[in-house]
């Protein structure tokens, strides 16, 4: 007697596909994530010591002393705080508008394009790791003297060699220094602006040929074509983008607030370090729902 084998659907099999895909990323989300996530909590209302002898873990519930010493006592925290979140509402309108109009120009059609869309989004790329630190003036390679002084000092005697170069001679060390951490801030800006870039340029690239079409034969301008056409079009990559800039901006390596975490987690503070990061990851949930609320209304969802 022959068994008949059972066929498998095709729609099933795509939904078995989509299982075995996504169950890689749950073990990692459950282990890597949830869990530490909620023993984080735990230490975050507890007194946490650990005997080094024998690696054995005490907790002591306190309640909101670690949150209340965090945001009362703590001198540091609040402006740490207050810190970021003023970088955060600096940051955030010139990496939107900046990654915007360098995808508006992106967008048109001229020799070099590709090389030119590679070279913006080529930090997006490198910036992990080491390369980061080098960059930024952390470390330098092949075991140098580091530091940021040294940085500095690098880029004011580059930019004093470019004035040199383009004939522009004694010039003043504050000038030469102002001037560098103009150019740097430019740097750093268009560092910060690869995932936008591409992102406007792929909604860019998604507007309907008919609807330029019919904009040119009504005579529109291309200033009443971006605002009218081009604008409406890509609001819901604009709140992505927005959301995802907030985001990054909260969680750069150099995060004042992340610094004092990460310091207090090395002197075994771990409660205290614990309650810090909850209270900066709620300022950021607030953050992100103000700006979902603020921006969704503008945003405009084509209907089929």
């Amino acid at each position: 007697m022959k068994l008949k084998r059972r066929k498998i659907s095709y729609e099933r099999k795509k939904k078995l596909y989509g299982y075995g895909f996504i169950t890689i990323w749950l073990i990692g989300a459950i282990f890597l994530f949830l869990i530490p996530m909620v023993q984080s909590l735990i230490f975050s209302f507890s007194d946490v010591k650990i005997q080094m002898a024998t690696q054995e873990i005490t907790q002591t519930f306190v309640g909101f002393k670690n949150y209340e010493n965090m945001l009362t006592k703590d001198p540091n925290f609040v402006k740490n705080l207050t810190t970021v979140l003023g970088q955060m509402l600096m940051d955030t309108p010139l990496i939107m508008v900046f990654s915007l109009f360098i995808a508006v120009i992106l967008n048109q059609k001229f020799r070099g394009r590709t090389m030119v869309r590679a070279i913006f989004f080529l930090p997006v790329i490198v910036a992990t790791g080491p390369v980061i630190k080098v960059i930024n003036g952390d470390m330098l390679s092949q075991g140098i003297t580091t530091g940021a002084k040294f940085s500095t000092l690098f880029e004011v005697n580059f930019v004093e060699n470019i004035l040199e170069y383009m004939g522009i001679m004694n010039v003043s060390a504050d000038f030469a220094e102002w001037l560098s951490t103009v150019t740097s801030d430019i740097f750093n800006l268009v560092w910060n602006c690869g995932i936008q870039i591409l992102l406007f340029l792929a909604a860019l690239q998604g507007i309907p040929v008919s609807a330029k079409e019919a904009a040119k034969m009504e005579g529109a301008t291309a200033w009443e074509f971006f605002w009218k056409i081009t604008l409406p079009y890509i609001t819901p990559i604009i709140l992505a983008s927005l959301i995802y800039t907030v985001v990054d901006s909260f969680t750069q390596y150099d995060n004042a607030v992340m610094t004092q975490v990460q310091s207090l987690s090395q002197q075994a503070s771990y409660g205290p370090a614990s309650a810090a990061s909850w209270v900066f990851f709620i300022i950021v949930a607030l953050c992100l729902a103000i700006v979902m609320l603020i921006v969704n209304k503008f945003v405009y969802y084509e209907v089929d």
